[in-house]
């Protein structure tokens, strides 16, 4: 069984856990291009090597963040979202809003 040490819950069975995809710069929602937002929501780098993660622990609701080996699978870190971001990020629902009806 493999277990991964989530910061807030402790060491579980990784069948709690999803995957959320690698942690990377967002771009501007409002002023990129639909290409820009496509290949950052659905494209990765897929290196070989440490790489940052998105994770959620799917029986609390808790997203935070791995470092995790791609060869070894081996989880180096795990930690808080607070450790790299300082600001939340809002989105219009105003924006939103006339994006759908266009």
């Amino acid at each position: 069984m493999k277990i991964m040490p989530c910061p807030l819950n402790g060491p579980r069975n990784i069948s709690e856990f999803v995957h959320g995809g690698e942690v990377r710069d967002m771009p501007n929602p409002t002023t990129c291009s639909d290409k820009e937002w496509a290949e950052y929501v659905f494209y990765s780098d897929n290196q070989a090597g440490v790489v940052t993660e998105w994770w959620l622990h799917a029986a609390s609701g808790y997203w935070f963040i791995a470092e995790r080996h791609t060869v070894t699978d081996e989880i180096i870190r795990t930690y808080d979202p607070s450790e790299i971001f300082k600001a939340r990020v809002e989105f219009s629902a105003e924006s939103t809003a006339q994006e759908v009806s266009a």
